[in-house]
């Protein structure tokens, strides 16, 4: 008897998902509300969780599919269909040696590759513990570098039987982080009293004792949230994402965590009253390393800002006009962010020095353009890279953003991806910014800022109209670029914006 996995409800006018995770695979046992897979909309992250437990069977929709609501997406056998009740009494029976070649077989946790460059990181966070029965390529901790966050998979099933690595320890490339006796042996022998354990234990514990979801879990992680102040609102407790969001804006208590010693100037005295409602969080790998680099990029570039507005309505039109087309034609939205990659690309062929760096005396003028688009995450500022993307068309540019964007945001973005670029752009205008300052992302020369829409009156052939303006500002390196490259640089992304017809005439 199997049961069907089905696409949930999406929410109101969403018809369609991508299956972006699955957690598990055929085969692997699975608990009844305990999540599967992870479906992203244009809107939302869904969270589908089993609706009865057994063995997972088939996977009807692999990641990166695109599903109805309703779709099937996978199949679950019963657990006492003859599959995998059957071989766990099988098991004990067949094997008093087996279990003692199992005995001993333990499998190292090794910290995996972090990319170039990245010698070291700090454990962030264990999902597990001593004792714990993990199934392969189950995630066991998650490691924060100075550029990303690295989860760390079980390379086999078993019993985490030591932790070699805690909580704030940093590690180097090489270091082993744990070990997993491995083997089914292992995991029956000691997986049948934990089972009794947690539902003895879970009366003392609210009788929560089913798995909160992952995506709760990293997010009370990257809070620094204790699970036991959350309050579940999913089946029989669970804990959700949107429940770690409201925990999080609740008015929190008095620190329990103390931050190293400030590099800046020591704070001055403050009173009791004032000390007992602040709170202390230790700076994250990459919040410090965002923090270094920012102020070494001050401290090393001769920065300068130069700034120009640009009538949004030629885009505005042009993006009203077509975007239904192009979403039908290419499956993703047209936004402004592409216009202003393109333009950017063709101002950059017009002021290469603008698309430079110094590499000691000598300044490298590079052929290409690998675009980085700053994007805001939980965790803070990274910078993604577009590759090639003087190369590439609206849709590519799109696509392109769009994923790079949720990896970022799931702190799922690989070292690759953020290296090499050559130029920035920055939008602080989606979260209100009508004019600011962008800091080098070094050792570039150039970033771009963009800003809030906003309508103002304008002097249009001597008459006052209203007309969609955004500020822009670039920032550049003055040892590299002169003034009047820089103003040349604005003032072609300006003109390539309020007429977007010079993009495609290459002009």
């Amino acid at each position: 008897m199997s049961t069907e996995v089905r696409v949930p409800t999406l929410g109101e006018s969403v018809t369609e998902a991508t299956v972006a995770t699955w957690f598990k695979k055929p085969g692997d046992p699975v608990a009844a509300d305990e999540m599967l897979c992870e479906l992203e909309t244009d809107k939302v992250t869904v969270e589908v969780p089993a609706p009865a437990a057994g063995t997972l069977g088939e996977i009807v929709a692999a990641e990166g599919e695109t599903v109805g609501v309703d779709a099937l997406l996978a199949t679950i056998e019963a657990a006492g269909a003859g599959t995998a009740a059957p071989k766990q009494q099988e098991k004990p029976a067949e094997k008093p040696a087996a279990a003692q070649s199992n005995e001993g077989k333990m499998v190292d946790v090794m910290v995996p590759s972090l990319g170039e460059s990245v010698t070291e990181a700090t454990v962030s966070t264990w999902f597990k513990k001593v004792g714990d029965v993990v199934a392969a390529d189950e995630m066991l901790c998650e490691l924060e570098t100075d550029k990303v966050s690295v989860e760390v998979p079980a390379p086999a099933a078993g019993v985490l039987k030591e932790i070699v690595a805690e909580e704030g320890a940093t590690v180097d490339a090489s270091a082993k982080l744990a070990v997993i006796a491995e083997g089914e042996g292992a995991g029956s022998a000691d997986s049948a009293p934990k089972a009794d354990e947690s539902k003895s234990e879970a009366p003392a514990k609210g009788g929560k004792d089913v798995e909160d979801a992952p995506s709760a879990k990293k997010l009370m992680a990257e809070k620094n949230i204790d699970p036991s102040s959350v309050q579940g609102s999913g089946k029989d407790g669970r804990i959700m994402k949107e429940d770690v969001t409201k925990a999080a804006s609740a008015p929190k208590a008095a620190s329990v965590s103390v931050a190293p010693a400030p590099a800046s100037a020591p704070r001055g005295p403050v009173n009791a009253d004032d000390g007992a409602r602040e709170e202390r969080v230790k700076m994250t790998r990459l919040r410090a390393t965002i923090a270094k680099r920012l102020k070494d990029s001050q401290n090393t570039a001769a920065m300068l800002t130069t700034y120009n507005e640009v009538d949004m309505s030629g885009v505005m039109g042009l993006r009203n006009e077509y975007k239904d087309l192009f979403a039908k034609k290419h499956g993703v939205k047209l936004g402004f962010m592409s216009f202003f990659v393109k333009a950017c690309c063709h101002a950059l062929k017009e002021v290469p020095e603008v698309n430079a760096e110094l590499d000691g005396n000598e300044i490298v003028y590079k052929n290409y353009v690998h675009m980085g688009v700053a994007v805001g995450t939980p965790s803070g500022l990274v910078v993604p890279v577009v590759r090639d993307a003087d190369q590439m068309g609206f849709a590519s540019i799109e696509k392109t953003i769009a994923e790079m964007g949720t990896r970022a945001r799931d702190g799922k973005l690989s070292m690759a991806d953020m290296q090499g670029g050559s130029f920035t752009i920055s939008n602080g205008g989606v979260y209100g910014s009508l004019m600011s300052s962008p800091i080098l992302n070094p050792p570039q020369s150039g970033i771009l800022g963009m800003h809030k829409i906003q309508e103002r009156p304008m002097v249009v052939n001597g008459e006052i109209v209203i007309r969609p303006m955004m500020y822009l500002a670039l920032s550049y390196d003055h040892r590299i670029v002169d003034g009047k490259g820089a103003v040349t640089f604005l003032v072609r992304v300006k003109e390539a914006l309020e007429d977007p017809r010079r993009l495609l005439m290459d002009l």
